[in-house]
């Protein structure tokens, strides 16, 4: 393929994508005229607290496994190698953290926002400071994950801009605003099937077209590709075992233990035990589809290893490698390239709706029901119908805010939920672990940890060096000079300079931390700060904290290591045994009474709150 070619759909192309919106949107229309039609805000916004494990696990996934994953994860492991794999390492403590603290604490406070968490805890004004920073987080991030598909598929396929970004965002508005939560955990289901359905098409055919899974692992290999335990400590270096292992664990807690979009789904759910399960499902998930980015990377490499797109200027950015790739290997296979693509827009499809109805949730919830107390049901369901199709609107327009990134989008993307996600989880830790944080410690420390986010962030945005692309000598003519303006506005992906030669010190160095840190930092930054502030200002007392809304972390601890000691073999001389207490009366005597006494002042302690009257004043879903 010459760089001039440009590859196109065909019918059934345009059919299968034409397919997806439309089963889309009739998913949705389906549950706005069924059941109870979306009038409560308890249906709209919860799905009515119905839901299962296996659709709410799919849709968890579906969530954040965006098209800046499906497009963003292949092209890094084809330029990088798969050291970006490590980052499922971080998925176990990522999810077992979520599973077992967060939502048995959202649960049985009876929830409808994660934010009115912040209110029972702290006071008002650390509520509308969470709820205003989600906003603005996930106000941005829809721009990236709406935008990066359409691009995509424009600068390859010379498909219309704007007109996938309309379409995407005006089918995705709205089935979201009609047939609320239940609507986008269905269709979320259903894209999540053909996500994996693509990907899975796309490899196979990619491996029989490179010669064999032989010949793959054969081109990889020699082309070093494959990448082993990169044990660097150093915080500038963009990708280690440590950055993705351990950095990507405080970056799952923002994703999947705090934030408004998967706190709503574990809310939905029938029971508490099924939110569990959905959370230890969810696992599996992520790890298949994580795996199925880095071989379609592999793959790509195999296939490209002796003529890359890239240095040929055949495209301009990493982020159009892989529509590139699906558009020149499958093109003898119609139907293949638009199934990828309509995988494509499943991924983005099922990210912006989620956005649309969490960020419905938290405005009805947080910023207008507080001052409204005497809303009907019905009047409120309405009005949240609205919000959501407002939040529609301005997802088009922060995609054209997104047009003017320069900047790979999966490190984009993971940036903003650092940068922003970092503090939010910090302020909720603080909260759920810290008795003697106050609201003033709070508020201080989610003010300090998003400035100083925003400030290394930022900082290291505007430091970073453009990586060069090696252009073969050849009769190409460059794409940014034959008037391709959709292909000039995308750039190659920025990294910091971490070479021995030109090692970063001083503030320098601090803007070199690598962005997978950003949300350790910022969250490490809310919590320190906020413990400091509430013990000058005076911590709070035991007797002020609402039921509920502090996770006996130290008892839970102690009591697991006493039961790991008693179920220890009885052992050694009998001095040992009467210090530890002898096998045959465990719980007996002194220790026993008192620890018993302890654990049923804790149960008393850690209730749901649908046991304090302020509380059902404040749900009323």
């Amino acid at each position: 393929m010459n760089c001039t070619e440009q590859k196109y759909f065909s019918t059934i192309d345009f059919v299968l994508f034409a397919l997806l919106l439309v089963a889309s949107m009739a998913i949705g229309l389906y549950y706005a005229f069924s059941g109870g039609q979306q009038r409560t805000t308890r249906e709209f916004l919860m799905a009515d607290k119905s839901m299962k494990c296996l659709p709410l696990s799919l849709s968890l996934m579906a969530t954040f496994q965006s098209a800046v994953a499906i497009v963003g994860t292949p092209a890094e492991v084809f330029t990088s190698g798969t050291q970006y794999w490590f980052i499922g390492c971080s998925y176990i403590l990522g999810l077992l953290i979520p599973a077992h603290i967060f939502i048995p604490v959202f649960y049985r406070l009876h929830l409808t926002s994660a934010y009115q968490y912040l209110e029972l805890r702290f006071c008002k004004a650390v509520r509308i400071c969470g709820t205003l920073t989600f906003i603005f987080q996930m106000v941005i991030y829809m721009g990236v994950g709406i935008y990066t598909p359409a691009l995509a598929l424009n600068a390859v396929t010379g498909f219309h801009l704007w007109g996938a970004v309309l379409a995407t965002g005006l089918v995705c508005t709205i089935y979201t605003a009609l047939g609320g939560l239940k609507a986008v955990i269905w269709t979320d289901v259903f894209q999540t099937v053909v996500m994996f359905a693509g990907q899975l098409a796309v490899i196979i055919v990619g491996v029989h077209q490179a010669g064999g899974l032989s010949h793959v692992w054969r081109k990889v290999t020699e082309g070093n590709r494959i990448s082993g335990f990169d044990l660097n400590p150093d915080p500038t270096v963009r990708h280690t075992f440590w950055t993705l292992a351990f950095g990507g664990v405080f970056l799952m807690l923002s994703l999947y233990g705090v934030n408004q979009t998967q706190v709503q789904r574990y809310l939905s759910s029938r029971t508490e035990k099924e939110a569990v399960m959905s959370c230890y499902m969810v696992f599996p998930c992520l790890q298949i589809a994580l795996g199925l980015s880095c071989v379609m990377g592999l793959v790509m490499f195999a296939c490209y290893s002796d003529n890359s797109p890239l240095d040929n200027r055949y495209i301009t950015s990493k982020d159009q490698m892989v529509l590139y790739f699906v558009m020149d290997m499958l093109q003898g296979f119609p139907g293949l390239p638009g199934l990828f693509v309509a995988c494509l827009f499943s991924a983005s499809l099922s990210t912006i709706s989620s956005a649309f109805n969490s960020l419905a949730t938290v405005t009805m919830e947080d910023l207008i029901k507080p001052h409204y107390p005497s809303m009907t049901e019905t009047r409120a369901a309405q009005l949240a119908k609205i919000l959501a199709f407002a939040y529609g609107i301005l997802c088009l327009a922060m995609a054209y805010a997104v047009h003017l990134m320069k900047s790979s989008v999966l490190q984009a993307a993971l940036s903003i939920f650092g940068m922003v996600g970092g503090p939010l989880l910090g302020v909720f830790c603080l909260g759920i672990f810290f008795p003697l944080a106050n609201s003033t410690g709070a508020v201080t420390g989610l003010v300090a940890g998003l400035v100083m986010s925003f400030w290394i962030g930022i900082g290291g945005f505007v430091t970073q060096i453009p990586s060069i692309i090696t252009v073969r000598p050849d009769n190409c003519t460059d794409m940014a000079a034959t008037g391709n303006a959709t292909m000039a506005t995308v750039t190659t992906a920025m990294a910091p300079i971490t070479d021995e030669a030109s090692k970063p010190v001083g503030l320098h160095a601090l803007y070199s931390l690598s962005y997978m840190w950003y949300s350790a930092f910022g969250s490490s930054a809310v919590i320190l700060i906020g413990l400091v502030v509430s013990l000058v200002t005076g911590p709070m007392k035991e007797g002020e904290l609402s039921a509920g809304t502090v996770y006996p972390l130290m008892d839970k601890a102690q009591d697991f290591m006493q039961k790991l000691v008693k179920s220890k073999p009885c052992r050694g001389s009998s001095a040992e045994q009467r210090q530890i207490g002898t096998c045959q009366e465990q719980g007996n005597g002194p220790v026993g009474t008192e620890r018993n006494t302890r654990n049923e002042e804790e149960r008393e302690t850690f209730l749901p709150l649908s046991q304090v009257s302020y509380l059902e004043q404040e749900t009323s879903v």
